[in-house]
């Protein structure tokens, strides 16, 4: 099956951060694990274990905590295609998860799991470079939509939106976006309407 995978877009972020030759790239391409998921199906539920990084090749997912007490979900980024996706606490140290990560639409999925990360250290150490780019990337994301989050008016939240996730508007509800903006639903209807009047 693994022949019929396209690994394109995955071999093109890991070039995006490293040069690796075709030995290379079939190396790492013989350690990932294709899966699918169906909308609204788990990658990653709370208390679990997170075995896993994760690769999207086609598909959106959203990762959230929940808050119990207010019976509130607050997302903290949607993942797409060409992005790769994991609680990195839990899959470093092996504990349980405090995040939920589940597909929004129906997803196809490439994984690597901790000891095939670790073997491919191991054999080409130019990936723990790869690696480390990638984390220092979302880093500077999360810093960033923390202070945005802090800073920015609802509707300023929302350009960013559109700036940062083109087209994904169009592909998950509205309710979606405005709980990864912090807004109610009804203040995200105002948002576009006075953006479309403008």
């Amino acid at each position: 099956m693994k022949s019929e995978i396209d690994h394109s877009l995955v071999l093109k972020n890991v070039r995006n951060y490293i040069n690796i030759t075709d030995e290379e790239a079939d190396f790492f391409v013989s350690l990932l694990t294709y899966r699918r998921l169906k909308k609204k199906q788990f990658l990653l539920q709370a208390y679990d274990v997170c075995k896993y990084e994760t690769f999207i090749v086609k598909g959106c997912l959203k990762e959230y905590f929940t808050d119990y007490e207010n019976d509130k979900d607050h997302i903290i980024r949607f993942v797409t295609e060409g992005t790769w996706t994991s609680d990195v606490e839990s899959f470093a140290k092996e504990t349980p998860s405090s995040l939920n990560i589940e597909a929004m639409e129906d997803c196809e999925l490439l994984q690597l799991d901790y000891s095939s990360l670790e073997l491919l250290f191991q054999t080409y150490p130019k990936f723990e470079r790869w690696c480390r780019l990638i984390f220092e990337k979302n880093y500077i994301e999360f810093q960033s939509r923390i202070i945005k989050n802090l800073s920015l008016s609802g509707k300023e939240k929302y350009l960013d939106f559109l700036s940062e996730y083109p087209g994904l508007s169009n592909r998950i509800p509205q309710h979606q976006i405005a709980a990864y903006l912090g807004i109610t639903p009804e203040f995200l209807s105002k948002i576009r309407q006075q953006l479309a009047r403008e």
